[in-house]
C-alpha cells in the first residue's frame, strides 16, 4: 500500500511560495506524509499537458498513492473539485476540467466523488477563492493520504461518465498510411511523443532500420516532411539524424539524436498537429 504518499503537480512554477505553501499545508495535516512532485512546470493553464503528465506517471506508483493535480484556469468558478479512484486504487485530487481525460481514456477510473468543501477545506480559508490548490486540493489530498478521511468521506459520489473530457482523436491506418497526432513534447529533450500505438506502427514497421516518410502538419500547413529511420534507440543513428522510436508509453516518438526536434521545427502539441507515416517510397534510378 502507498499510504502516506502524496504526489503534487501544478502549473505554478517554482519562482514563488505557492508550491511551498501546498507542502506546508500537507505537513500541518500530518508531518509524516511523504511528499513528491511530478512537475510544477506545466505551461500555465495547459490542462491538456496536465492530463497527459498524469497518464505518464500515475500507473507507476503503488495503490493508495494520492496525487494532487492543479492546473485550474477556472479557479473560483462553478467547475467541480473532485477526487477519483483509479482502477488500481490510486487517488487523484483535481478540478474536473479535463485534467482526467487521459487517465479515464487509457488507464481507468473506478469512482469519482465531489469534494465537500464544508468539511474538506483548510480552516479559515473560506473567503479565499483563488488558491484552491492550497486550500482545497492539497488539504484534501493530505487528509486522504494520512488516513484522516476515507474516500467515501470526500463527498458525494458522481457518475464517472460525467467527467469533463478534452477532445481526443485516435490514430488510424488507411492505405498503409498511419495518421496520428503530437500528444506532448518530451521535455527537456524536445522529442515528439505521438498518440500512435506501437501495435499500430508495427503493421508497417517490420524491423529496425526500416525507413519511413514522415510528414508533420498543422492547420493544413506542412511543417516537416522527410525520410527517417526506425531505430531501437537514439544511439542507432548518427548525431543530428532524425529517427522514429518507441517511447516509454509504448507509443511512437520522433526525435533528432542529441537534438531537439520540437525546437528545430517549431512543432506544437494537440489534435491540430497531425503526423502521417508511410513506408519510404523506393527510388528507382534509371
Amino acid at each position: 500500500m502507498g499510504k502516506g504518499l502524496l504526489v503534487l503537480q501544478s502549473d505554478f512554477g517554482i519562482s514563488d511560495g505557492a508550491v511551498s505553501a501546498m507542502y506546508g499545508v500537507s505537513h500541518c495535516v500530518d508531518p509524516d506524509i511523504k511528499i513528491y512532485d511530478i512537475t510544477h512546470q506545466i505551461p500555465q493553464f495547459n490542462i491538456w499537458e496536465g492530463s497527459y503528465r498524469l497518464l505518464q506517471t500515475v500507473q507507476y506508483w503503488p495503490e493508495g498513492t494520492v496525487f494532487v493535480s492543479v492546473v485550474d484556469p477556472g479557479v473560483g468558478s462553478d467547475r467541480k473539485a473532485v477526487v477519483v479512484k483509479t482502477v488500481n486504487d490510486q487517488f487523484i485530487v483535481t478540478p474536473d476540467n479535463g485534467t482526467l481525460t487521459h487517465i479515464k481514456r487509457y488507464y481507468g477510473i473506478a469512482e469519482i466523488r465531489e469534494i465537500d468543501e464544508t468539511i474538506n477545506r483548510l480552516p479559515n480559508s473560506g473567503e479565499s477563492h483563488t488558491f484552491h490548490g492550497r486550500d482545497i486540493f492539497a488539504y484534501t489530498g493530505a487528509r486522504l493520504a494520512a488516513g484522516i478521511i476515507s474516500f467515501e468521506e470526500v463527498g458525494p459520489a458522481l457518475k464517472v461518465s460525467a467527467i469533463v473530457e478534452l477532445n481526443i482523436k485516435e490514430s488510424t491506418i488507411e492505405d498503409d498510411i498511419i495518421t496520428g497526432f503530437i500528444d506532448i513534447v518530451d521535455k527537456p529533450f524536445g522529442n515528439l511523443w505521438t498518440n500512435i500505438r506501437r501495435s499500430l506502427f508495427k503493421r508497417l514497421a517490420k524491423k529496425y532500420g526500416d525507413t519511413f516518410e514522415v510528414t508533420i502538419s498543422t492547420d493544413n500547413r506542412k511543417i516537416y516532411q522527410s525520410i527517417m529511420t526506425y531505430g531501437h534507440s537514439f544511439a542507432d543513428l548518427r548525431v543530428g539524424e532524425p529517427l522514429l522510436y518507441i517511447n516509454s508509453l509504448d507509443n511512437v516518438g520522433i526525435a533528432i539524436n542529441q537534438g531537439s526536434f520540437a525546437d528545430a521545427y517549431h512543432v506544437g502539441t494537440g489534435t491540430n498537429w497531425v503526423v502521417s507515416i508511410r513506408k519510404a517510397p523506393k527510388i528507382i534510378y534509371a
